[in-house]
């Protein structure tokens, strides 16, 4: 099981850390992601780390701006987001696959079910 916190209602500019706890399983040989969806869009590949946390990728929509990070022993994976626009606004996801990082949602076997971000001007 995967449970997202961290959503909320924030400013344009403003910085908010998602975070993704795992139970159930141990997640540390999963490959973690963060996808988002805003209402009437597809989901969409946000960010992914490998299983050590050594190797990350993240969409150019939010480069330099999102950091996606792990701590295998909490089991949690993060998404630190700084300098949000109203384009930001969605519902985020985490997601657990094995065998690689993937951009895709079908590519993923686990979910969490959401949390909202909302971002006002």
């Amino acid at each position: 099981q995967l449970v997202e916190a961290g959503g909320g209602l924030v400013q344009a500019g403003d910085s908010l850390r998602l975070s993704c706890a795992a139970s159930g399983r141990t997640f540390s040989s999963y490959v973690l992601g963060w996808f988002r969806q805003s209402p009437g869009k597809e989901r969409e590949f946000v960010a992914a780390i490998s299983w050590s946390g050594g190797k990350t990728y993240v969409t150019d929509s939010v480069q330099g701006r999102f950091t996606i990070s792990r701590d295998n022993a909490k089991n949690t994976v993060y998404l630190q987001m700084a300098s949000l626009k109203r384009e930001d606004t969605a519902v985020y996801y985490c997601a657990a696959r094995l065998y690689g990082i993937a951009t895709m949602p079908g590519q993923y076997d686990y979910w969490g079910q959401g949390t909202q971000v909302t971002v006002s001007s």
